[in-house]
């Protein structure tokens, strides 16, 4: 008889892999599963849901995370803290539509002075003030 080979079960060497590092993923596919049974969205829950999910939540995750240390990068901080999600989220159209209604606590607001308020320019020759000659 062979070695680990052709019998019922699991050969006695072989190491037991989670469906995350299965996935390739490092968010928990188990405790996912685990939430998605214990919420009660649906009778059943496939195999590849809780997959699909981590898979997905890992990315955004990773997307948010990226922008953000880009952000402190930008104000000479070596620590993310939620002002810098803030203006990471808010300056990404996508991540900002899917975060819109969302208020992240001590993020603070966008840098915009409307343009109406902003000083006029110094226009050079002497039609500033003749409202006559004006030009089409």
């Amino acid at each position: 008889m062979a070695a680990g080979g052709g019998g019922r079960g699991k050969p006695k060497s072989a190491k037991s892999l989670s469906r995350s590092t299965k996935a390739g993923l490092q968010f928990p596919v188990g405790r996912i599963a685990r939430f998605l049974k214990k919420g009660k969205y649906a009778e059943r829950v496939g195999a590849g849901a809780p997959v699909y999910l981590a898979a997905v939540m890992e990315y955004l995750a990773a997307e948010v995370l990226e922008l953000a240390g880009n952000a402190a990068r930008d104000n000479k901080k070596n620590r993310i803290i939620p002002r810098h999600i803030q203006l990471a989220v808010r300056n990404d159209e996508e991540l900002s539509k899917l975060l819109g209604n969302v208020v992240i606590a001590n993020g603070g607001v966008l840098p915009n002075i409307h343009a109406t308020l902003l000083p006029k320019k110094a226009s050079k020759g002497k039609d500033e003030m003749g409202g006559a000659s004006q030009e089409y």
